[in-house]
């Protein structure tokens, strides 16, 4: 892969994709640069949609991704790629084909679709680009009745924003609110919802859909109709791959990578951000895909790297996984992989006073991450205990 590079496609104007480019010039490359990207927009932060944008407390502008080190990058923007030709090292967007030395995916992922609730559709919506928040952000008025299918980080944030516009607002999931953040970091979310006047429904899905054109009421397994003007679902994503299969690549949960980023199955191509599944040095090398903002920042830059230099040790790509959410006037921190945990201790604060921190274990009772909320120097310090951890146990 370390072999003469002239030009270099990076597809998906996401935040790894626009590291990844960037990186490309940091690192001297001066060879063609073409970004391909779905959306017409120029390349834009995602996190602030579900928050500042959506409440209205600042504008679009936030958005802008900084491209002072992607120079002369040739941007194809505003038409998505539709196959890969990898025996001829071609990407093709439509009809057209662009051809490249070195490949970077980073096509991230797209809202998971319920039956009956396909965002798009009159009143029902996701919230991925840029285009989803002004669609929603028009159905936010006083009193509107606002569903929210799916109690996670973006379904708390979008009830924060809605509540606060004066909408009423439920929640029905399956799990409590932001569960993968363990029991007291659910509890007080729970709390603080029910403070600000959303109700909650827990531990239930979505039956059936009531309306012809324009949804207008859900049915619940438990039997209970839920009316409502917009519904918003927000119950995970699933990795953009279509356009990659029969490629030859090794597709599973996302593009299957080694520990440097390099896409298995082929030759000059690496992913990176919420599509790369990757075995992680830095959790022992168990493989993951991690959907947060630092993630794809870091992947980016890494997997320009291992392009230019070759897959190996020296490219290895390890990352702490860490994510923040601000919801209900409060900022939630974490890192490591929660999702592998079953206990969770607190270590600093209660959740009586709604600020504490507590660290999490996996089933042999190692520490394998930890959160706070509101108490963002207790997070420094557990993010040190965790390293130190790791390094004790090898």
């Amino acid at each position: 892969m370390s072999a003469a590079r002239e030009r270099i496609v990076v597809v998906g104007a996401s935040l790894a994709g626009v590291h990844a480019a960037s990186e490309l010039r940091v690192q001297g490359f001066d060879g063609e640069i073409t970004v391909v990207g779905e959306e017409p927009h120029q390349p834009y932060d995602r996190p602030p949609l579900s928050k500042e944008v959506l409440a209205g407390s600042r504008g679009e502008e936030v958005l802008a991704l900084p491209l002072d080190d992607a120079r002369d990058v040739d941007w194809q923007l505003g038409a998505a790629a539709t196959g890969l030709d990898l025996d001829r090292r071609v990407v093709k967007v439509g009809r057209r084909e662009i051809p490249f030395d070195g490949l970077v995916i980073a096509t991230g992922v797209r809202a998971r679709r319920l039956r009956g609730l396909a965002p798009g559709g009159p009143g029902v919506h996701a919230l991925r680009t840029l285009d989803d928040a002004r669609r929603l952000r028009a159905e936010l008025l006083p009193g509107a009745r606002l569903l929210i299918v799916g109690a996670g980080f973006v379904g708390v944030e979008v009830a924060t924003a809605a509540a606060a516009a004066g909408c009423e607002v439920t929640i029905a999931s399956l799990d409590p609110p932001v569960a993968v953040a363990g029991p007291h970091v659910s509890e007080v979310c729970a709390e603080l919802l029910e403070e600000a006047g959303v109700r909650v429904r827990s531990g239930r899905t979505v039956a059936a859909v009531e309306g012809e054109g324009r949804p207008s009421a859900v049915l619940l397994d438990d039997g209970t109709r839920l009316t409502f003007d917009a519904v918003v679902v927000a119950v995970g994503a699933v990795p953009n791959v279509e356009w990659l299969e029969g490629a030859g690549l090794a597709l599973s949960d996302g593009v299957v990578c080694d520990a440097s980023l390099a896409a298995i199955g082929a030759g000059p191509v690496v992913a990176a951000g919420d599509i790369a599944r990757w075995p992680n040095p830095a959790t022992g090398g168990t493989p993951m895909r991690v959907e947060h903002w630092s993630n794809a920042v870091e992947q980016g830059a890494a997997a320009a790297r291992t392009l230019l230099e070759g897959p190996g040790p020296q490219t290895a790509h390890g990352a702490v996984p860490s994510f923040w959410s601000d919801h209900l006037g409060v900022r939630l921190q974490s890192i490591g992989t929660l999702s592998g945990a079953t206990r969770f201790e607190l270590v600093a604060g209660a959740p009586g006073q709604r600020r504490f921190a507590a660290t999490a274990y996996d089933t042999r009772d190692r520490l394998i991450g930890a959160v706070a909320y509101d108490m963002p120097r207790e997070i420094v310090r557990c993010r040190a205990a965790l390293a130190e951890h790791r390094a004790a146990v090898g």
